[in-house]
């Protein structure tokens, strides 16, 4: 399956300080998940990838064009991806639906009627179909976070760059977003601290820190990296990584040496991740 992006030997650097080392990867089609603790790079990596950041080095790819080559070549890509920040500022005064209408037309939706239908099938697919007249600043965070997935959606872009898309919903609001997600055609890119996100949704799981992409795999594989380290039990194993008390009354430990009367648990994405974290700062003589 040919890759919907890429990204060949890309690096950032703002003066001394390089955020993202050169990384080499494909993007396919399917839904990607993108963990790494707080500076990371994943956002820096995702900028990158939605051209909104030119990189220091290295080349990017989208639906075949090199956007780092020409002018044309981005925006000819931008036509073809969406893409939602972590951070969105609404311009003030502007309904739900006139939000959305804006950015339709900074993407060059000429035609009034084919914008207008497209602005309210998107609004309809994040739940705010009865919501279009209801000025932004009147809307809760969820779904102001919901209208930023919205307008990220127009045109069924074949790549969909999504930065923790479910901060701020409650559980009924983001298994919604997932059963979006997971129907659509082409290529999502979702960075997030929500391991049940990843667990749930994703085909595909890349693991960054310091710029660098430690793992690079599925969710079985990463879960495979985890076997036989996760315990339940009556005390907290000797030298885990992670511990706490569950509602059973058992210690869940994550790595470690295990307590007598343990017993070896199935791992979750979050505890695999923990484990590889761990690895990774032993690797950088963290303590």
């Amino acid at each position: 399956m040919s890759a919907t992006a890429s990204l060949d030997g890309v690096s950032k650097t703002y003066g001394r300080t390089t955020v993202v080392r050169p990384i080499t990867v494909d993007v396919r089609p399917g839904i990607v998940g993108l963990l790494g603790p707080n500076g990371a790079g994943k956002t820096t990596f995702l900028r990158l990838l939605s051209t909104a950041l030119p990189p220091t080095t290295g080349r990017i790819t989208i639906a075949g064009f090199d956007v780092t080559a020409s002018h044309a070549n981005r925006v000819a890509a931008r036509r073809r991806l969406g893409y939602c920040p972590q951070e969105v500022t609404f311009p003030r005064g502007l309904t739900a639906f006139e939000f959305v209408d804006y950015i339709a037309v900074l993407k060059e939706w000429r035609d009034t009627g084919a914008r207008h239908r497209e602005v309210r099938r998107v609004l309809d697919l994040v739940g705010l179909a009865d919501r279009p007249a209801m000025k932004v600043s009147t809307l809760s965070g969820g779904q102001r976070r919901r209208l930023a997935v919205a307008q990220a959606l127009l045109g069924a872009p074949e790549l969909l760059i999504l930065d923790e898309p479910t901060t701020g919903l409650d559980p009924e609001q983001r298994a919604s977003l997932r059963g979006l997600l997971s129907g659509l055609a082409g290529t999502v890119l979702i960075a997030t601290h929500q391991t049940e996100d990843v667990s749930a949704l994703c085909d595909r799981v890349l693991v960054i820190d310091a710029g660098v992409i430690h793992f690079d795999g599925t969710v079985p594989e990463l879960l495979a990296t985890a076997a036989g380290r996760v315990h339940l039990g009556p005390a907290a194993s000797r030298g885990a990584v992670q511990t706490w008390k569950t509602g059973t009354g058992l210690v869940r430990s994550v790595g470690g040496q295990p307590a007598p009367d343990s017993s070896v648990v199935d791992p979750s994405v979050e505890d695999a991740y923990l484990l590889l974290r761990s690895a990774e700062r032993t690797t950088q003589g963290v303590v």
